[in-house]
């Protein structure tokens, strides 16, 4: 598999430049850039800011703790690059985090709840059960934010700021992360099974599933960029693998064929328990390759593959074959657009006649 090399698009330094001066999305921190696609990095923890849009009942600013716990962000970062340090795939851990929580009845930490006696949370829903991890970084998190300023910082707000600071540790673009979330006192395990795409959906699906919590299909396409780094076990990608070693080739497209073949062969001698790099080409870096592996037939998951098919101009959406090809590009517009997208994202909100919701304690536990 290391030996597997996607399509190469170089990007040169002035286009970037260019094509930043030109943009009209949030700015990002681009403190370092390289001008080669794939290579493009941002660092800091300034980044773009946007103003507030939040759904209902629910005020966001950048500046909810400024007072009342100035060393909120720092902590955060602290322990999330201790993290990422130990093991780099705990940043996409983190991210999926947010994104699982805030699919579910708003950005509401409810996603952290664990199951008791009288109580089922999230976790064992089928997206998420053996799947979702880092939840001991967010323990960690707390409970050195309960040290220095208790009852204060949200779960949710964790959340959201450790998804931003993973994305950063990766070489990512960086935002202002707008707080001032409640955590829920409730979780919806229908809502975990409904709500979250899955990896075999398609680009109808992918929309879909989006507008249904008020994203567009740009957000969804600039968002499955997360998908730079991470792993996925075989079974969530096994039905990019139907055929594959057949003497007919599988149906297999050109381009994609060996890179199939690879996969097929990683799996089959592990009884579909191994683990794959989403991108093979820069595992463990925040970069635009996961669009460049789209355009050669190498994304991991059907749902990935799915956005760079000739079915997804079909599917009443945006311009997602177009989005694909400029975010492969343009790693800068890529990195305008998912700060952006994450910004709208953390602002999903629990919905009107929701309980009202408090700062846990304890992320795990409602007080």
């Amino acid at each position: 598999m290391d030996q597997l090399l996607a399509l190469a698009v170089a990007v040169p330094l002035f286009a970037l430049a260019s094509a930043l001066a030109a943009a009209s999305a949030t700015p990002v921190n681009k403190s370092c850039l390289n001008g080669s696609t794939g290579a493009a990095v941002s660092i800091g923890y300034g980044g773009a800011s946007a103003s507030a849009g939040a759904g209902a009942g629910v005020s966001l600013g950048t500046d909810a703790y400024w007072l009342a716990c100035p060393l909120a962000e720092e902590i955060v970062r602290d322990v999330v690059e201790r993290a990422v340090a130990a093991d780099p795939r705990m940043a996409a851990s983190l991210l999926r985090l947010h994104f699982h929580d805030c699919f579910v009845n708003g950005c509401d930490g409810s996603v952290l709840l664990d199951d008791k006696p009288l109580f089922i949370g999230e976790k064992t829903a089928g997206p998420n059960a053996n799947s979702l991890r880092g939840f001991e970084v967010i323990d960690a998190i707390k409970a050195e934010l309960e040290n220095a300023c208790p009852e204060t910082v949200s779960c949710a707000d964790v959340l959201a700021i450790a998804a931003r600071d993973s994305v950063v540790a990766s070489g990512g673009p960086s935002w202002q992360v707008e707080v001032g979330r409640k955590d829920s006192r409730t979780a919806s395990l229908q809502g975990a099974n409904t709500n979250l795409p899955a990896p075999t959906s398609g680009v109808a699906t992918l929309v879909q599933k989006f507008r249904n919590v008020g994203l567009s299909a740009k957000d969804m396409v600039a968002l499955s960029g997360a998908h730079t780094i991470g792993k996925a076990r075989c079974t969530t990608f096994s039905a990019r693998l139907a055929g594959v070693g057949a003497s007919a080739g599988g149906g297999a497209t050109p381009g994609d064929l060996s890179f199939l073949e690879s996969l097929h062969q990683l799996c089959a001698v592990s009884a579909g328990s191994a683990l794959a790099h989403l991108d093979l080409v820069t595992p463990a870096t925040f970069d635009n390759q996961y669009y460049v592996n789209l355009l050669s037939g190498e994304g991991l998951l059907p749902s990935d593959q799915a956005l760079a098919s000739a079915g997804a101009a079909a599917a009443g959406a945006e311009d997602v074959a177009g989005l694909i090809a400029a975010y492969a590009f343009d790693a800068l517009l890529f990195f305008d657009d998912f700060a952006s997208s994450m910004l709208r994202m953390g602002r999903l909100a629990p919905g009107a006649g929701t309980a009202s919701g408090e700062v846990r304690r304890n992320c795990r536990v409602v007080n």
